[in-house]
């Protein structure tokens, strides 16, 4: 029987600003029970850094829970020998070498050319005009369905994302990532029609070389569209959006106190693009008072234990300059996210000095309200700026 003492939340308030319920559960009840979650959250960083390492414990591994059932049984949902068996597969394509070496110039031609088009206009939605096309463009070369638009893989994403976060069963966002992830297999059948390339390093390429079970290639094809487009084209705009309401670290950005990689980790400790990570309890488990039982469902709280006052002095700040090593937006253990070298290169290499370097005079136009959303993925909803 699970024992977690219970507190109820608003999701409407927790989806606009989660981090006042944040720091409430933290300082009460930093294991609790959230009937409008049907799950078990963790809040602080210490308790969930401890419980990711326990795998036969909290396990990645849910056959009933909605990515499984809406997206098929990709390698972030298993564990163990499972899960580092596809990784491995897969790591060559996205290892820091290769990206270095093989995507690098590839993200800085798409991002050169989305300026290129910009440029004369004066104004535009930098998360609309420049940031989803970005991301997009990148994520088809690495996922390989580069028979797909930009702005498809957008959608796509956005589609399981609502689908996965759809924890009060709304039927409508369910048909939404169905007719999604429908549309993604017909873009992996069309690509697999087509004749094997042996250099084709993409996710696709390698997989389809390893002989990877067709219906596991799908699962993690759609993984990779649903956190490898959001989080990007969230994470640019918002380190724009970021340095833009900071211009004393703006400036020091520019005047080159601070790398481009700083800013970037330091985002993605503030707001945390993936604000949760949920596990299936696999056996009983207590602490104290608090015991949970098998299938029980948790949910490891990132954007929570990234702002844990107990790690991070003053963590409600944006703040350059701070130590984030002890960051887990990128997740941590046997699960740390295999698309964190490309992520990087995307945004600290790329797309955030070629953005400054474009456009020095670039500001916010304040006749349009920037808007922020979600907690189990959030980032800006628009970044309307003029130069």
């Amino acid at each position: 029987m699970n024992t977690a003492p219970r507190v109820d939340i608003d999701l409407h308030s927790f989806w606009d600003d989660p981090y006042p319920t944040l720091a409430r559960l933290r300082a009460e009840a930093p294991i609790a029970f959230i009937p409008q979650l049907n799950g078990t959250v963790m809040a602080r960083h210490e308790d969930i850094m401890a419980s990711e390492k326990l795998i036969e414990v909290f396990s990645s591994d849910q056959p009933g829970g909605l990515m499984t059932r809406l997206m098929g049984h990709n390698m972030m949902r298993r564990d163990g020998g499972a899960h580092a068996a596809e990784r491995k597969i897969i790591f060559p394509g996205l290892s820091p070498r290769t990206v270095r070496d093989h995507w690098t110039a590839r993200f800085q031609a798409h991002a050169d050319r989305l300026l290129d088009a910009l440029l004369k206009s004066g104004a535009c939605d930098l998360w609309r005009d420049f940031a989803l096309p970005f991301s997009g463009e990148c994520l088809k070369d690495i996922t390989g369905l580069t028979n797909a638009r930009a702005e498809d893989l957008d959608a796509w994403s956005q589609a399981m994302i609502d689908g996965i976060a759809n924890y009060a069963g709304n039927p409508a966002v369910e048909a939404r990532c169905h007719a999604a992830t429908a549309a993604i297999d017909a873009a992996i059948d069309d690509r697999l029609s087509q004749p094997a390339d042996p250099e084709d390093r993409s996710m696709i390429g390698l997989m389809r070389a390893a002989t990877m079970p067709g219906a596991n290639l799908r699962a993690n094809i759609k993984l990779a569209i649903s956190g490898g487009q959001n989080e990007p084209r969230d994470a640019i705009a918002g380190c724009v959006w970021a340095l833009l309401t900071h211009p004393d670290q703006r400036d020091a950005v520019l005047a080159g106190g601070v790398s481009w990689l700083q800013v970037f980790e330091e985002y993605a400790r503030w707001i945390s693009p993936i604000g949760m990570m949920p596990r299936r309890v696999a056996q009983p488990w207590r602490r104290g008072a608090i015991a949970l039982a098998p299938e029980d469902r948790v949910f490891f709280l990132i954007g929570s234990a990234n702002r844990d006052e107990a790690v991070f002095a003053d963590p409600d700040r944006f703040d350059t300059g701070r130590d984030t090593s002890k960051s887990i937006a990128f997740g941590a253990g046997p699960h740390y996210c295999v698309g964190a070298w490309a992520s990087r290169a995307m945004i600290a290499d790329v797309a955030l000095p070629a953005l400054f370097a474009r456009f020095p005079g670039m500001a916010l136009d304040r006749s349009v309200p920037v808007r922020n959303g979600g907690w189990a993925f959030r980032g800006l909803l628009n970044l309307p700026v003029r130069w």
